[in-house]
């Protein structure tokens, strides 16, 4: 067992985290991973309204007394959606941690902090970590370069980054972006991290929610195959590299283009109803990592946390005490 200051401030088993992710963060592989001994997280926006939220908690409920909670991701959108009502639905609900994604959620905090419910933020900076701990979040996610989704616009790798949130940090932080493995959790450890966040490997489980030919292609593909989308926009996204990413890359080298012009490519319909639910792996934009060059397999989420650490476990106790003399 691997104990740190996440595992005792959270309540799991693992310092092992799957982070909320859209139209993927339901209770189908929420609550396997809290069976597993991490924490999983919903993904409130997943859902249509916020009563729908409250109905996901309670299925997930049903299937597993482990702790897990709820991702609330605060961007800009076409659509103006009611955080307020998330929020309180979230409260209403008794989750007892919420991970918070995107813009500063300081508004939200008081209510989090009234009904006891911990809070973690993730960033994709030193800086904006430190701004979060400043708020009083009770942990911080720090996204590397590597990761999937959008990982800022400093450019900054975990190796480096991780280690530098350790300087400046007070308190727990998770490290996230190219973790997928026993190795990668030690690392993690050893540049002061508490726990990892693992959202690619997690997709490439028995349970997650999309079509096999998804996972398919996550194990296929390595370390290269991703895109970097919206740089233009100062909106940097990685994501699977494939025919659609391609041609936003396309778009977005001519001259005078705008964000309206990839659009309907980019459209998170279109990779949600075309990629994750039909399974067509060039019909949409979709996220993923540069940790798919490390996933080979598609086993089941109680499988792959015990792998994880257990490989990690047998790193820190055979491996490391070897290497010093």
């Amino acid at each position: 067992m691997i104990s740190t200051r996440f595992t005792a401030a959270f309540g799991v088993r693992h310092p092992v985290v799957c982070g909320g992710m859209t139209a993927v963060g339901t209770a189908d592989l929420v609550a396997p991973v809290a069976e597993a001994g991490a924490l999983g997280f919903l993904a409130a926006l997943t859902q249509p309204t916020p009563e729908a939220l409250v109905a996901e908690v309670e299925r997930c409920r049903s299937m597993t007394d482990q702790p897990f909670g709820v991702n609330l991701t605060i961007l800009p959108t076409a659509r103006p959606v009611p955080y307020a009502e998330y929020r309180d639905a979230i409260v209403a609900a008794g989750v007892p941690v919420v991970e918070t994604a995107g813009r500063n959620p300081a508004e939200h905090l008081p209510a989090f902090r009234a009904a006891g419910i911990k809070v973690i933020h993730k960033a994709v900076s030193v800086r904006h970590a430190v701004k979060a701990q400043s708020l009083g979040v009770d942990a911080v996610s720090v996204d590397g370069f590597e990761a999937a989704g959008h990982p800022g616009e400093d450019d900054v790798p975990g190796l480096v980054l991780f280690a530098a949130a350790a300087r400046a940090l007070d308190i727990p932080f998770i490290a996230s972006g190219g973790l997928a493995t026993g190795a990668g959790l030690v690392a993690a450890l050893a540049l002061g991290a508490s726990a990892v966040n693992m959202g690619t490997r997690f997709v490439a489980t028995a349970e997650a929610p999309v079509h096999q030919r998804v996972k398919d292609r996550i194990v296929a593909n390595d370390e290269r195959a991703t895109a970097l989308v919206f740089r233009k926009f100062a909106n940097t996204a990685r994501v699977a590299l494939n025919d659609v990413s391609a041609r936003i890359r396309r778009i977005e080298d001519e001259r005078g283009t705008t964000f309206d012009d990839v659009a309907e490519l980019a459209s998170g319909a279109r990779g949600r109803e075309r990629v994750l639910a039909a399974g067509d792996v060039d019909g949409g934009m979709w996220w993923a990592g540069q940790s798919q060059g490390l996933i080979h397999d598609v086993p089941t989420v109680a499988e792959l946390v015990d792998r994880l650490v257990g490989e990690a476990e047998e790193l820190m106790a055979r491996t490391l005490p070897g290497l010093v003399r």
